[in-house]
């Protein structure tokens, strides 16, 4: 009877570690599917006046950020992507951010005062907060981010704050840049 007990116990604890696992793994994210291999939706954009679309990065390694200069983790998060532009730059990578702020005066302020140096669009069609273009992604928070390999196709998907800059997204991104 012990030893029934004693394997009965053991079983739980598996179970119990299987779920956590489960629950832990990259492509498990919150309850949603992982996007992991799908092409990245494309979208028409304007940079420094000139318009352009996501799918002119192709070839490019792209962290595309969707943010906003009201979101206080946007804002805390912004020098580390400054830090990781510089860092991905010279080796064919981007951050490209995606605004969703309907005041254009209150983003070119942020863009002033951050001294944000990597490519960011405000999504003109912006409504009470939330654009077009992160909920075309299925972004209902910000900050949220997409890695995009060189073919176009999304490696990761990253909700909320990170500190870009830290050893382990820098080993990450040596990865992803490594790869043709």
């Amino acid at each position: 009877m012990a030893i029934l007990r004693k394997i009965a116990a053991w079983g739980v604890v598996a179970i119990a570690a299987l779920v956590v696992v489960f629950f832990a793994m990259p492509s498990y994210r919150q309850g949603e599917a992982s996007v992991a291999g799908k092409t990245a939706e494309d979208f028409s954009i304007e940079l420094s006046g000139k318009p352009g679309h996501l799918s002119d990065f192709k070839g490019k390694v792209v962290v595309l950020n969707f943010w906003a200069t009201w979101c206080p983790p946007c804002v805390e998060e912004t020098p580390a992507l400054n830090r990781l532009q510089k860092y991905i730059a010279s080796r064919n990578g981007v951050v490209l951010g995606v605004a969703a702020d309907e005041d254009p005066a209150a983003y070119e302020k942020f863009l002033r005062d951050q001294g944000v140096i990597f490519p960011t669009y405000r999504d003109p069609s912006t409504k009470d907060n939330h654009s077009p273009i992160a909920g075309a992604y299925g972004t209902s928070m910000y900050p949220e981010t997409y890695v995009i390999d060189r073919r176009g196709k999304i490696a990761r998907k990253i909700i909320g704050v990170q500190q870009w800059d830290s050893p382990e997204m820098l080993a990450y991104f040596d990865a992803i840049l490594g790869q043709t």
